[in-house]
């Protein structure tokens, strides 16, 4: 059974830094392009960075040059370092594949307020 496992979040002032982390199980990861998906209040999740190794990176706009994905094959897990953070980063983050599998993890929450 595929399962993701994210950490990291917590409350921080804007401006601030946080690094999440997510786990993965059930399958063969070093396969899989990797994202960073995030959930706002009342707003459409969407895919905010991807990997497929370090020459295949990609970011949404409105966080370009503020985060940095990375991946570690051998531990399964993918990372986001989050600098510059502004409110409107405030969101549950979730890691998937780059196509979502429908097993979603419980996701971290990351708020952003003074």
């Amino acid at each position: 059974q595929v399962q993701f496992v994210e950490s990291g979040g917590g409350l921080v002032q804007p401006g601030g830094s946080l690094r999440l982390s997510c786990t993965a199980s059930g399958i063969i990861f070093s396969a899989y392009g990797m994202g960073w998906y995030r959930q706002a209040p009342g707003k459409q999740r969407e895919r905010v960075a991807h990997i497929y190794d370090s020459a295949l990176i990609n970011y949404v706009d409105s966080v370009k040059g503020r985060f940095t994905i990375s991946r570690d094959n051998a531990k399964n897990a993918v990372y986001l370092q989050m600098n510059s953070l502004k409110p409107e980063d405030t969101a549950v983050y979730y890691c998937n594949t780059f196509s979502p599998n429908s097993n979603w993890g419980q996701g971290t929450q990351v708020t952003v307020s003074s």
